[in-house]
């Protein structure tokens, strides 16, 4: 019998941690088969920060690093410099990224660092109770915006892809959604460039994907998918935001 679905190499066969419904767990084998199809486990190092992802370097079959909580771009950042021949990558929530960490990334993409990141929005704190993130949309209920979130007392949602777009030092910005199986197959897509768009040395490179947290938005995994195509993708529209020409064989 004919093999046709079968665990990535660079995924470690073990149980992940993750709620019920967490598409993490679809965006960690994503990243996996990115790497087994570029051949290059066992030169990429990733980096894991703080945030439901923090011991993902648990389930990757690659070496990885730990971050302090928003730091992962500058830790990706004195790994590439010091081993110029390792593919890298950060592993990053919302929280993590876009609040803590917003100098961190945004200062790694106008240096044009070499290294890629998977910035993984889901609208909210996942790990520490549900609060509101830097990404929660106008009037989305969280743990610390009981009445919704209110634009003249929180500010609005920041637009990651949009804004790092604008630097000179970043190569690709593309955001996606896991939230079907076109849009799935796409997510991997995207991956793929980002990491041949590090290979080929044209800069920084980001893929922000749509997750869900049904744990924390209180509702079902299947309304939750629901929840993520009607409102969310309306205020961060899917898409390519920039991209650097690549060779056609996507090669060093």
């Amino acid at each position: 019998m004919s093999i046709v679905f079968e665990r990535p190499h660079a995924l470690i066969d073990r149980p992940l941690h993750y709620c019920p419904g967490c598409t993490h767990g679809i965006i960690h084998r994503l990243v996996a088969e990115v790497l087994d199809e570029l051949g290059i486990e066992g030169a990429t190092v990733g980096v894991a920060s703080v945030g439901c992802t923090y011991n993902s370097y648990e389930y990757f079959n690659c070496d990885m690093v730990q971050a302090a909580h928003g730091r992962a771009p500058a830790v990706a950042t004195g790994i590439r410099r010091s081993l110029p021949d390792r593919t890298v990558f950060t592993y990053q929530g919302d929280g993590d990224l876009a609040a803590i960490g917003t100098a961190e990334i945004v200062h790694a993409a106008t240096r044009g660092e070499k290294i890629t990141t998977i910035f993984v929005n889901n609208a909210i704190y996942g790990m520490t109770s549900g609060q509101m993130a830097p990404t929660t949309l106008v009037g989305q209920v969280t743990t610390t915006t009981p009445f919704g979130r209110k634009p003249e007392l929180h500010g609005y949602p920041i637009r990651v892809c949009e804004m790092l777009s604008t630097l000179e030092g970043t190569a690709y910005a593309e955001r996606v959604a896991v939230n079907n199986v076109p849009n799935i197959k796409k997510a991997k897509a995207a991956i793929k460039r980002a990491f041949q768009v590090q290979q080929e040395r044209k800069g920084f490179a980001i893929v922000e994907v749509l997750s869900i947290c049904p744990t924390n938005w209180g509702m079902s995994p299947e309304k939750s998918l629901e929840w993520l195509g009607e409102n969310m993708m309306e205020h961060y529209p899917l898409g390519v935001y920039k991209n650097v020409e690549l060779t056609s064989d996507g090669a060093k």
